[in-house]
């Protein structure tokens, strides 16, 4: 029976009340009144008071963070309200659930994971008004050569945007601005520049060899069948993987669905997204540092209501809020620079896999030179493998030859061996490029004093002062800082005393200048002044063959290709080995591999040079034999027996503080409170390798347990235990680590 008017209803109204999630490092969610007349659900972006000021955050599903121990009942009257929800598309379900999943994997507040979603601080604001000109019926009383170049130009009748018409005409914009004035020019309202133009699946379809084509129909199929499957793209360099690829997008933009292709250098690849034009008519959408804050706004809300279809972008564009993501690439795959090293300590190639099962995806990871991680999976079945076997342009890949500098080494003072000098000559004379590499910045990495001994270090890390000849700098590659070169040793005050040692790509540069001073040089460095666009016009150059000798870091590796590069030289192969990192042999064999894959890509057949003094080290040997199944069998068998990843985890809890003896301290009793099992061994505390970066003091200590055992919940755990960090002590956690430094 209904409830007459006058008495009350059978259930009151509850007053509402919801979890909003805050870009801060707190475990749990805030609770937040919602005030009448607003609407609000789980996902939505919202404007909320956080003591005296207002800060973005997202309404949580109730219960999904915890609450603290001691945390009270909810007084609803206290609650403050929402301020304001932003009119934008809300966070899907599968994106909240993945912001879930990486802060219980890492070990991070689920508000720092949020933090790296939320864009809005970038896009809230409305795109400015776009206007354009176009010519009227009425001419200009006054008549100059400037505006009657004006008036030429727009007498199709198209409009154009103001900077556009006076670009075109070859006129200065008061021209332009003169003549609306005078009423020639009308102004008209444009639409909104798109955040990127739609590409064309079906622009220029291209005929793939054998394996590529079977590799794609593999990719395509999987597409189509819009489940999560993920795949290895392993195919030499040259090999045409790109193009194989480059398919499965195709399929994806037919069928409406987004994609995502990850880079590790994103703002460097030109070229990459040269090739996709030509695939697909139009550039991808860009993500990365280099990208404006605007630019990236509109990007931001393109991706959420799936009007943008590909983003090509750095580790960051895992976050992108898509509408429909049906296809991951991780181009690269096996690159370091896909793992956060501070803030959350996330790997973006594992953390793609995740997304891509979360969302119900195909992922394929791409590189000649796989992980141990990803080799392993592929081995097991957990990944399925396309291979691609042989270029795609039917050349070799390059044959190394090592120059044992034992026997063969350069003179006293120089780097550069007799043999590999003979050799560049030969191939700059035949009007092909070669590449020298060596992964040291800068002029040299450490000056001393040949009066005293003394070096010169940093004065807030434990590193050595870098030369930079180009910039007259003596700089810390942790820290940043700088001096000028000093001209005298600043502990014996002897004059000229200073000597640089060993070799950065500056002084090969010198070295390289003398020995061919006929040749065009270019250092490809990335602490070069100029920053990205500088970078992308000297690789623009060495591909058009402005340039005849390369001399560069590892920024060379990340998958460029020039065309006319003939010959590699690797000036120290042994760099990499000489620490006690567990995966030095795997980065060293990678990065010697990718590089010497440089030359030969095109007409001319390659060479590369590996100038070493190790040539018996298994990982010379098998870069030299061309045998990369014989060193990934023997890492592999080496990481097992030792029981080091993928066969085993390790989580490191970095203690770190302004002041040595407390942060030791505070490190002993981390230890101290760990909780005990014998799937667990707890290793340290230490001092870290660089025990000393922007003044404070570090100490390392190491879990280890088994593949299978739960370690994020262990070190939750451990930290829940634990004692607080205080004054300047902190810790960090990072489960997985890539680097041991």
């Amino acid at each position: 029976m209904p409830n007459s008017p006058d008495s009350p209803p059978l259930f009151p109204p509850r007053e509402r009340v919801v979890d909003v999630l805050l870009p801060v490092a707190i475990g749990s969610a805030y609770s937040y009144r919602v005030p009448d007349g607003m609407e609000v659900a789980v996902g939505d972006i919202v404007v909320v008071p956080l003591g005296t000021r207002n800060m973005l955050g997202c309404v949580w599903p109730r219960g999904d963070t915890p609450k603290p121990a001691d945390a009270k009942p909810v007084d609803r009257a206290r609650l403050k309200p929402i301020q304001r929800r932003y009119d934008v598309s809300p966070l899907k379900a599968e994106m909240i659930a993945f912001i879930n999943w990486i802060a219980d994997y890492t070990v991070t507040p689920p508000g720092m994971v949020l933090r790296l979603a939320l864009r809005h601080d970038e896009s809230a604001g409305l795109a400015r008004e776009r206007t354009g000109v176009r010519l009227t019926d009425h001419r200009p009383e006054r008549r100059t050569r400037a505006r009657e170049k004006v008036i030429a130009a727009l007498e199709d009748g198209f409009v154009r945007a103001k900077s556009e018409a006076a670009k075109e005409a070859g006129v200065s914009p008061s021209v332009v601005d003169g003549l609306i004035d005078d009423g020639v020019l009308e102004t008209v309202v444009l639409p909104p520049e798109p955040a990127a133009e739609a590409p064309d699946p079906d622009h220029a379809v291209p005929a793939l060899l054998p394996a590529q084509a079977q590799a794609a129909a593999r990719l395509v199929a999987s597409v189509k069948d819009g489940t999560f499957q993920p795949f290895l793209v392993d195919g030499v360099t040259g090999s045409g993987k790109t193009e194989a690829y480059f398919e499965a997008v195709a399929q994806a933009i037919r069928q409406g669905r987004q994609t995502l292709i990850l880079m590790p250098e994103i703002a460097l690849t030109q070229a990459f997204l040269d090739r996709f034009a030509r695939r697909f008519g139009v550039r991808p959408a860009e993500w990365h540092s280099a990208v404006s804050t605007r630019r990236r706004g509109r990007i931001f809300r393109g991706v959420a209501a799936g009007e943008v279809s590909v983003v090509a972008g750095a580790r960051s564009a895992l976050f992108l809020p898509f509408a429909d993501l049906g296809l991951i690439l991780v181009d690269e795959e096996h690159d370091a620079a896909y793992k956060q090293e501070d803030g959350v300590h996330y790997h973006a190639r594992d953390m793609a896999v995740v997304r891509a099962r979360l969302e119900g995806a195909t992922i394929a990871l791409v590189s000649a030179t796989p992980s141990i991680e990803t080799e392993v999976n592929a081995r097991r079945g957990r990944y399925v493998r396309l291979a691609l076997p042989e270029r795609f342009a039917g050349t070799k890949v390059p044959r190394l030859e090592p120059i044992d500098l034992r026997r063969e080494g350069p003179p006293r003072g120089q780097w550069i061996a007799p043999r590999l000098a003979q050799e560049m000559a030969r191939t700059v004379e035949a009007g092909g490029q070669a590449l020298l590499f060596l992964n040291r910045r800068g002029y040299a990495p450490l000056t001393l004093c040949r009066a005293c001994g003394h070096r010169i270090r940093c004065p807030s890390c434990s590193s050595w002062l870098v030369e930079h000849r180009f910039r007259r700098r003596l700089e810390c590659h942790q820290c940043g800082y700088a001096m000028p070169v000093p001209n005298e040793c600043p502990n014996c005050h002897e004059p000229n005393a200073l000597i640089p040692c060993g070799p950065g790509v500056e002084r090969l540069h010198e070295e390289a200048a003398k020995l061919f001073p006929q040749a065009r040089l270019q250092v490809l460095s990335s602490d070069l002044a100029g920053g990205v666009e500088r970078l992308r016009a000297e690789l623009k150059a060495i591909e058009d063959g402005e340039v005849d000798i390369i001399i560069g870091t590892q920024l060379v590796a990340k998958g460029h290709n020039f065309p006319g590069l003939a010959m590699v030289g690797v000036i120290d192969a042994d760099v990499g080995l000489g620490h006690g990192d567990p995966r030095a042999a795997e980065r060293t064999f990678q990065l010697l591999h990718q590089v010497a894959g440089r030359a030969g890509r095109h007409e001319v057949e390659g060479r590369a040079f590996l100038q070493t003094y190790m040539p018996d080290h298994p990982v010379m040997q098998a870069l030299v034999a061309g045998d990369r199944d014989a060193f990934y069998d023997r890492e592999i068998a080496i990481r097992e027996e030792a029981h080091l990843p993928p066969f085993a985890r390790f989580a490191a809890l970095i203690v770190s503080g302004t002041d040595a003896h407390a942060a030791q301290a505070h490190a002993r009793a981390l230890a101290a409170c760990s909780p005990f099992t014998d799937k667990v061994r707890v290793l340290g505390p230490a001092e870290a390798p660089l025990a000393l970066i922007r003044g404070r003091h570090r100490y390392r200590l190491l879990a280890r347990c088994e593949r299978g055992f739960d370690l994020s919940a262990y070190v939750r755990a451990w930290m829940a235990g634990a004692p607080r960090a205080r004054g300047s002590l902190k810790v960090e956690i990072d489960i997985d680590p890539q680097s041991f430094v």
